[in-house]
């Protein structure tokens, strides 16, 4: 086994949107890093083809007072927004215990809480980086529109978007026609709306071009990306107290890297990792799905603003040249086999609102596992090992509150 003759600040294992922000701000505080992936690049897992939105205005938590009804609605249904497929797991029953538990009304309103803080946080960060080192990712500045098609799904929303105005999230409740004011391309389909919210502040963008274009930013400026090399284990000092170490498997054989703190930021693979280390994450794979669609720039039947449809749990994002949707979540293990069922009911829901988007012929298929805790907040933190640290567990908000969790598990680290 061979070992990396450099010593580093801190190591990051993960290269996706949370651990290149992490590496980002490690830098920017002076701290020399080094990032771990097993892929050939950054991003091309969980951001690879997400959603695009930066939606704080998606704080309400899965886990609320309407949840259980709609889970138990949508149990027998293949194509429903969120499919439960049971499993000899204990990790995933314990998670839906928790899911269950969190389902009341004071839990959901401090979650909700504790997510629209972190958003607005990351936010504000996210629109730092793109200023100062002036990233192009097909970002989007004009709200995102999050809109109903039946009237009791409507009012049950009300008591969130409540919650979240009251926690500073600027979000507007407004009727069909402003909704065709805000967005066009829904001149033929206004009839399918009941009711939508709008917040102008929210924004969309290609996480995976965001996340590229920030690590070679990182990497100019002195990290060292270790690509093609997968964190296979942590090695600990003699009293066991801390890590000494992060071995992995690189293309020419294994090697173990030394830094004086270590960050998780796997993903959905982090509680599998961590748990032969005596930590136990409660953390499952969701399943999405998105569907990228070729489009042409002068086409005015595409949505141009970043929309969310309630009923079938999808988010649109225009990214320029492109059309990506996205949605569903599947509690069913580490597996991305691509369902084309789900795949084309997906197709079949854009195709209902804007028959003349795009090239729906080229439609590109792709699914990928969210890592999801039971309150959709995440795990920014310390654990007992004096130098080991933790974020991950963002769920499908990873893009929006990546840039936000970056920072604050580096402030974490060098104020420790």
């Amino acid at each position: 086994m061979g070992k990396q003759n450099k010593n580093f600040d801190l190591a990051v294992l993960g290269a996706g949107v949370v651990g290149v922000n992490t590496a980002y701000w490690a830098q920017r505080a002076g701290l020399s890093v080094a990032v771990i992936d097993r892929q050939p690049d950054a991003g091309l897992e969980t951001s690879f083809a997400n959603g695009g939105q930066i939606a704080v205005s998606h704080a309400e938590p899965w886990a609320n007072p309407k949840a259980p009804l709609q889970v138990l609605k949508w149990l027998f249904d293949s194509n429903a927004p969120m499919l439960f497929r049971p499993r000899l797991d204990w990790a995933q029953w314990r998670w839906i215990a928790a899911f269950v538990a969190n389902c009341t009304t004071n839990k959901a309103d401090l979650n909700t809480a504790s997510i629209v803080g972190l958003a607005m946080e990351s936010r504000e960060r996210l629109r730092e980086i793109r200023e100062q080192e002036n990233i192009d990712y097909d970002h989007r500045t004009e709200g995102i529109l999050h809109f109903y098609r039946d009237h009791r799904s409507f009012e049950s929303a009300l008591h969130a978007v409540d919650v979240m105005r009251k926690h500073g999230c600027e979000i507007d409740i407004i009727q069909p026609d402003r909704v065709v004011e805000l967005e066009p391309a829904f001149a033929a389909s206004k009839s399918q709306i009941i009711g939508a919210t709008y917040s102008p502040r929210d924004e969309s963008g290609d996480a995976l071009k965001f996340t590229q274009a920030l690590a070679r930013i990182c990497a100019s400026r002195g990290v060292e990306f270790f690509f093609g090399s997968e964190a296979v284990a942590l090695h600990k000092n003699k009293s066991g107290e801390r890590i000494s170490g992060t071995e992995m498997r690189t293309p020419h054989g294994f090697s173990t890297l030394c830094a004086r703190d270590v960050v998780v930021c796997l993903g959905s693979y982090s509680a599998p990792f961590l748990k032969r280390y005596g930590i136990r994450l409660n953390l499952y794979p969701a399943k999405g799905y998105s569907i990228t669609i070729p489009t042409d720039p002068s086409c005015h039947t595409c949505p141009l603003k970043s929309l969310t449809d309630d009923e079938y749990k999808l988010v649109y994002s225009n990214l320029g040249d492109r059309l990506r949707v996205a949605g569903t979540a599947e509690l069913s293990g580490y597996s991305i086999h691509l369902d084309h069922q789900r795949c084309r009911t997906i197709v079949d829901n854009v195709r209902g609102l804007f028959p003349d988007a795009g090239h729906f012929e080229e439609v590109q298929f792709w699914a990928g596992l969210r890592p999801t805790t039971p309150t959709n907040m995440p795990y920014i933190q310390g654990t007992g090992y004096g130098n080991l640290w933790i974020n991950t567990g963002h769920g499908t908000l990873g893009w929006t509150l990546g840039p936000g969790s970056g920072k604050r598990i580096v402030e974490l680290i060098t104020t420790a």
